[in-house]
């Protein structure tokens, strides 16, 4: 539901962008709601650090009502906003303040939820219970294309502007209402509520986490910088990439661009099986060895038609889905429970947000002077760096997840 929320605000921009943003042209008014849009990737960094500090002292069934409460709050006060022309400045000022308030909790989301599904799942199944992570974020994603397809078909273009972009939010505020409402029936994890009565006087706190986890920090960090490229390079920038550079039509490239999505939702448990079965590391080293050698040549490959778009989308999500599957359980492997929230969530949004949230408009920048292929240069080395973590760190498919780094 969050991903639902968080993903319908860019795909019905181009209808609520001068009901509120004030500008004589759409593209202005556009331009600033994608403004706004960015502001959410901004804030997740800190939503990482507060809630994932928040989850290590209260635990994660807390943190995970705390961040769907925050998102449903913003999407309803997206579908109730009155327009520019009714309240004047405040409704572009609300709507930033309710962007800033998803960006939090898609931040501390992810940790939270990294640091649940793994504690919960038995030693020898942490990467299946783990991609049902991705599974959930496919299927939002699936889910807010498909909302977007079915009330373009409903509803003119007059009443999408008038009314129709707020019915997504307001679907997404109830859907996170039954989230809620679903996380609080679920219990604490064993494992918090034993680091709780071990270490109750430990806190979560950044200088714990620097003092006694460095080294799984930057290997964190490490393991980040591919995955970062990966979504907003093949997910996010790649239909664009076809419609500008190939001269694709916007249909074409985004049926491809969806197929690509659901196989890429299917796909998650199974490659989360088969890491806890052949271990972690493998997968992530076939990934980033693919993107360093054949990510160049694909990309440039990108045509005009559905079936030179598709193959690429494939390229691109089919390897990204080796390293999603088993991301969550590799992230709370390297962390001890006492700051396993907190240490997956602020150095992974930092990383998101430094290189992932910039990868559309870099590469836009580059395309527009001519100098696309810089960029994914710029992306094969980032491979190249995950790739010396990958084989440089240890495996951790079957360890027993940390209670304390001095146990």
């Amino acid at each position: 539901m969050e991903w639902f929320d968080f993903s319908i605000y860019a795909n019905f921009a181009i209808f609520f962008g001068r009901q509120l943003f004030p500008s004589t042209d759409q593209t202005s008014a556009l331009l600033a709601a994608f403004g706004v849009y960015a502001i959410g990737f901004v804030m997740r960094p800190a939503g990482g650090w507060l809630l994932g500090v928040y989850a290590d002292r209260h635990g994660r069934r807390a943190a995970l009502a705390l961040s769907v409460t925050m998102m449903s709050i913003g999407s309803l006060v997206m579908a109730l906003l009155p327009t520019y022309a009714a309240i004047g400045l405040a409704a572009p000022v609300l709507a930033t303040l309710a962007r800033l308030l998803q960006g939090l909790s898609v931040g501390g989301e992810f940790a939270a939820a990294c640091s649940f599904l793994a504690e919960t799942a038995p030693k020898n199944r942490r990467g299946f219970h783990g991609s049902f992570l991705f599974f959930g974020t496919g299927v939002g994603l699936i889910c807010a294309s498909g909302m977007t397809w079915l009330l373009s078909r409903l509803l003119d273009h007059a009443q999408m502007v008038s009314f129709g972009w707020r019915i997504p939010f307001l679907v997404g505020a109830l859907g996170s209402l039954l989230a809620f409402w679903i996380r609080m029936r679920v219990g604490e994890t064993e494992a918090f509520t034993k680091a709780q009565r071990k270490h109750g006087d430990t806190q979560a706190s950044l200088r714990l986490l620097f003092t006694q986890y460095g080294k799984q920090l930057w290997t964190l960090v490490g393991i980040s910088i591919l995955g970062a490229f990966s979504f907003y390079l093949f997910i996010v920038y790649v239909p664009v990439y076809a419609i500008h550079r190939s001269g694709a039509a916007p249909a074409v490239a985004y049926a491809a661009s969806t197929v690509s999505l659901i196989v890429f939702t299917a796909v998650q448990p199974l490659f989360g099986m088969l890491s806890d079965r052949f271990g972690r590391r493998p997968q992530m080293i076939v990934m980033a060895a693919a993107y360093v050698v054949f990510l160049y040549p694909v990309v440039l490959s990108t045509g005009s038609t559905f079936w030179s778009i598709l193959p690429v989308e494939l390229f691109g999500t089919l390897f990204y889905a080796l390293f999603t599957a088993i991301a969550p359980a590799v992230f709370a492997e390297l962390f001890g429970t006492e700051v396993r929230s907190l240490g997956i969530g602020l150095p992974f949004n930092l990383v998101v947000a430094l290189l992932g949230g910039t990868t559309p408009y870099l590469m836009t920048w580059l395309q527009s002077h001519g100098h696309e292929r810089w960029f994914l240069v710029y992306v094969c080395v980032g491979s190249a760096v995950s790739l010396i973590t990958y084989v440089l760190m240890k495996e951790t498919a079957h360890i027993a997840l940390r209670d304390h780094d001095h146990d």
